[in-house]
């Protein structure tokens, strides 16, 4: 089998949100509100506990009150703000106005990083004629944080779960990434960092490789292998 399309998942993958600490000192700053650093750092502490960053801790306590609108986040803007801000309000802020500005600042570019190796592998898919899609469960148009970031022409099709109202693991979704890559899902490949929801691809017929969760310094040369992957399975 030649690997002729390669999907990969955006957060955790492709790029890694900043932390708890620097989401909230940002949006302070912005907000012009100055607080003592230990309540900084508790208050992101806090944040963090909650799972309120996208892209950051996973959220492991929902309230009862969030859980149906939380299984479904990814499928609508309108839901993943819902979500997310109200995670964000188990935590009391000093100005109700930081819940929404702390969700404005995440989808910014400057609140991602590309991991180290992301430029050079996506570079190579494309030398290799190999076509790139992006599979995201978001509630919003990361295309900008793409394109601030120099990697969005090595990007030919972004399936975006909250564009078609359907989540990873849905194989629908990959196979509306398939579809706009004009690739068969046998001649596929998966990368992703979430065990349950990028294995979604499985079902459809393609093959998926799983990259670690970790901070960018972490993790430097994590996506590397996928080269050699398609290379070794013959890139056309």
């Amino acid at each position: 089998m030649a690997i002729k399309g390669v999907l990969f998942d955006f957060s955790g993958t492709l790029f890694r949100s900043e932390s708890t600490a620097s989401w909230l000192r940002g949006t302070l700053a912005a907000s012009r509100l100055t607080l003592p650093e230990h309540e900084v750092a508790r208050l992101a502490a806090a944040l963090d506990r909650a799972g309120a960053l996208p892209g950051g801790t996973p959220t492991v306590d929902v309230p009862e009150h969030l859980v149906d609108l939380w299984s479904r986040r990814d499928e609508s803007a309108e839901l993943h703000r819902a979500a997310y801000t109200g995670i964000a309000r188990t935590v009391e802020l000093p100005d109700p106005a930081l819940y929404d500005a702390l969700y404005e600042r995440h989808r910014t570019p400057e609140a991602w990083r590309p991991y180290d190796d992301a430029p050079e592998v996506l570079r190579g898919l494309r030398e290799l004629g190999v076509r790139v899609g992006v599979v995201s469960n978001i509630g919003w148009d990361l295309r900008p944080v793409f394109r601030a970031h120099g990697l969005d022409p090595y990007v030919d099709v972004y399936a975006l779960s909250y564009e078609h109202a359907v989540q990873k693991p849905d194989a629908r979704i990959f196979a509306q990434a398939c579809a706009g890559l004009g690739v068969a899902p046998q001649d596929t490949l998966m990368v992703g960092d979430d065990r349950r929801a990028d294995a979604g691809a499985a079902a459809l017929g393609c093959a998926v490789h799983f990259v670690e969760h970790l901070p960018v310094a972490r993790r430097p040369d994590g996506l590397r292998p996928v080269l050699g992957l398609v290379e070794g399975a013959g890139a056309r």
